[in-house]
């Protein structure tokens, strides 16, 4: 019996070290660690987005809330609301699939920006200052490609499904200063990228296309690139209008219907599915 007794009691003391050892400490429970900017991403909507961890880059140096520069491109699906919430599930799906696709044979990889973040009915993509993506790449490479994987896209619909599931979108690049904190991203040039997107006047130059994609670029966009005619970039394809208000100033935008040059080869989308 005094032998049952001691093993009971040599167990019971071995329970209590091991979970002594995994007590946090009140001090951390107090003191939560503090996340970096990129450790996770929400957009207004209150969904959340965690950065990439495999690409996650190194602790900034600067402070807390200083801003860091970034392109900026979102994407917007025409006539969303008139969509059940299962065809919406598809589009949105469908939407990130042909947008991987032509981010990728532009060679705009993961680790040149932050992970895709979620809008609902599109989506908005920051992309880093870097040699490898010039703010040609989106206008001269990513653009068309999109343009022509819309098409292709919606050529393959059965006719009786078409009108319902065909897939057309409304597309903005900006470049400015973008803050960081624990919800989100924020500042004046995500501000204006989105006005810009949701214009009246954008919206009606869509409807009265039949291309799947239109394009409406910043006035500092085609001031710094397009104006100056890189390859593959016609300043006369752009076409300006009085733009959106912010704060009391004006600023003007350029839309651009992209046109799908004949026998375009675009990879083929299954070689995006695989992670970046």
């Amino acid at each position: 019996m005094n032998g049952l007794l001691l093993q009971a009691a040599i167990a019971v003391a071995a329970v209590s070290l091991a979970w002594r050892a995994t007590v946090v400490p009140a001090s951390l429970l107090l003191s939560p660690r503090r996340r970096r900017p990129a450790d996770t991403i929400t957009p207004r909507s209150g969904i959340s987005c965690a950065a990439n961890t495999s690409t996650r880059l190194p602790a900034p140096t600067q402070p807390v809330g200083l801003p860091r520069h970034r392109a900026i491109m979102a994407l917007d699906i025409e006539s969303s609301t008139t969509r059940s919430n299962p065809l919406k599930a598809d589009l949105r799906i469908k939407l990130y699939e042909l947008f991987e696709a032509a981010l990728r044979s532009a060679g705009i990889n993961s680790h040149h920006r932050d992970q895709l973040i979620d809008r609902g009915d599109g989506l908005l993509m920051l992309i880093h200052p870097v040699d490898d993506v010039p703010k040609t790449l989106p206008l001269n490479r990513v653009i068309p490609a999109l343009s022509q994987l819309l098409t292709d896209y919606n050529a393959s619909l059965p006719v009786v499904r078409h009108p319902q599931r065909q897939l057309r979108l409304r597309a903005v690049l900006h470049a400015g200063e973008v803050h960081y904190d624990a919800n989100g991203c924020f500042g004046e040039a995500l501000d204006i990228a989105f006005r810009l997107l949701d214009a009246s006047q954008v919206k009606q130059a869509l409807q009265m296309t039949s291309a799947p994609l239109i394009l409406v670029i910043s006035d500092d966009i085609f001031k710094a690139v397009v104006r100056h005619g890189y390859d593959g970039i016609d300043p006369q394809a752009f076409d300006p209008f009085d733009g959106i208000q912010i704060a009391g100033h004006r600023y003007r935008g350029w839309v651009h219907v992209p046109e799908q040059p004949p026998h375009r080869h675009v990879f083929e989308i299954a070689e995006y599915r695989q992670p970046a």
